[in-house]
């Protein structure tokens, strides 16, 4: 076994790019020693760089550099790997920046919602012509995610991990309530949390009967738009539907149970709580990522028995789903080489191991039976449920727009805008921004 020293396996911020422009100046565009990157040759080789927002911290970074790596190095000896870790809030700057520059990583990890923007600009290697055809990845992925990996009819993404929203409910204070089941519609969504919703004398909140306040506002009206039967954008992606009267019903609902019903007050909770409501009995009911699992078995283990995950029923079954996929640089100077990394990382070891140090949903679906989701009840809720998830993105310009919905959708929650009114400014923005692209 061949181990590479962390010193020449890690790249950060502008070094990172910068050295990538260096290989691609020095190499003329596709040339490569190459064989069939799925035979495990040692005529494969090449110095690469893989930019990645999942394996961060101590045990994420042992975990790819010290466990996974060596073993893909077993099969491809002379092939290097440059680690860029990054986080995915600064993801976009630093694809935006290599795209923009010429120095684009050999492999690059992004989200659900990015495929698009990259691959238009063709930046992204068609998968497709490398054998992963959307047939061939249909037999192991669920129509919803290969489509998100996929774009103008090329195949550019393969899937690592997914991560998902839906509600979960305390069903010990659903039953001290009279209730026997979580919510199978908007209004006994509406009446369960009015009953568990709890404040003291002086009406200062101390239990929420559903918290929506924990998540990326975003995110949360996309789950709501989604049980109401909507969509973000029409079939053929030429312009936002999101105001339309399904968008419009969905953050009416969750200004609703904000301002009328007050199951939850502005300030409750955040997407940076420390705590998750639901695991400190701060709320009955809420909007989760799947991951609350593996935060309640640092937190309070004995939480999770009571927690019970449901899918937001409305006029359709509103479950939310993200993830990230694994991609190649069109540009790569040693294609083969890459394409062996990017296919070692979406094979179904690494890839369990990935989503087992982050808590997050297995995209194979040979992993169902794995002893990792078999014994996280809502990993395994996820993937049971996936054929009814939707995922955000969808036009080229989608990063461009998506850091607008969460002022908008909190302009209604506030009172600043009725909900009418805040989709259709949003949906002008989205509207300039896509006649731009």
């Amino acid at each position: 076994m061949i181990i590479k020293s962390q010193s020449r396996r890690r790249f950060t911020g502008a070094a990172a790019l910068a050295a990538v422009a260096l290989g691609i100046t020095a190499c003329s565009s596709g040339t490569s020693s190459g064989t069939d990157a799925e035979g495990g040759s040692g005529d494969v080789s090449g110095d690469i760089t893989l930019l990645t927002p999942i394996f961060e911290g101590t045990d994420g970074q042992q975990l790819l550099e010290d466990e996974l790596l060596p073993q893909f190095y077993e099969d491809y000896p002379d092939v290097t790997v440059s680690v860029d870790y990054t986080t995915y809030g600064n993801l976009n700057e630093k694809l935006t920046t290599a795209a923009v520059s010429g120095a684009v990583p050999d492999v690059m990890m992004m989200g659900v919602g990015w495929i698009e923007g990259f691959a238009d600009r063709g930046l992204l290697a068609d998968q497709s012509e490398l054998g992963n055809t959307e047939e061939k990845l249909l037999e192991t992925y669920t129509p919803a995610i290969v489509d998100a990996g996929t774009w103008d009819g090329g195949v550019y993404g393969m899937p690592i991990m997914l991560d998902t929203r839906y509600g979960v409910a305390n069903m010990e204070l659903l039953e001290e309530a009279g209730y026997d089941a979580p919510p199978s519609s908007w209004d006994e969504l509406v009446e369960i949390s009015e009953a568990l919703t709890v404040r003291a004398d002086d009406g200062t909140l101390e239990r929420a009967g559903f918290d929506l306040l924990s998540n990326d506002p975003r995110q949360v009206f996309e789950t709501f738009l989604f049980s109401a039967g909507g969509d973000l954008f029409n079939e053929d992606v030429t312009e936002p539907t999101f105001n339309g009267p399904e968008g419009v019903s969905a953050l009416q609902l969750m200004t609703d149970l904000i301002n009328e019903h007050e199951v939850e007050d502005i300030g409750f909770s955040s997407p940076d709580a420390a705590v998750n409501p639901l695991l400190n009995g701060r709320a009955a009911m809420g909007l989760a990522h799947n991951n609350l699992w593996t935060q309640g078995l640092e937190a309070d283990p004995e939480m999770l028995e009571k927690l019970e995950p449901f899918v937001i029923q409305g006029e359709g079954e509103g479950m939310f789903f993200g993830g990230t996929f694994a991609t190649r640089s069109a540009t790569s100077q040693h294609p083969e080489a890459a394409q062996a990394l990017l296919e070692f990382l979406a094979s179904p070891g690494p890839a369990l191991a990935a989503n087992e140090q982050r808590g997050n949903v297995p995209a194979l679906t040979e992993l169902l039976d794995s002893d990792y989701v078999q014994s996280n009840r809502f990993v395994q809720f996820s993937m049971e449920n996936l054929d009814v998830a939707k995922r955000e993105g969808g036009p080229p310009s989608w990063l461009e727009v998506r850091g607008d919905f969460a002022p908008a959708i909190e302009s209604a929650l506030l009172g600043q805008a009725e909900p009418q009114a805040a989709l259709d400014d949003l949906a002008a923005l989205v509207d300039e921004a896509m006649a731009r692209q």
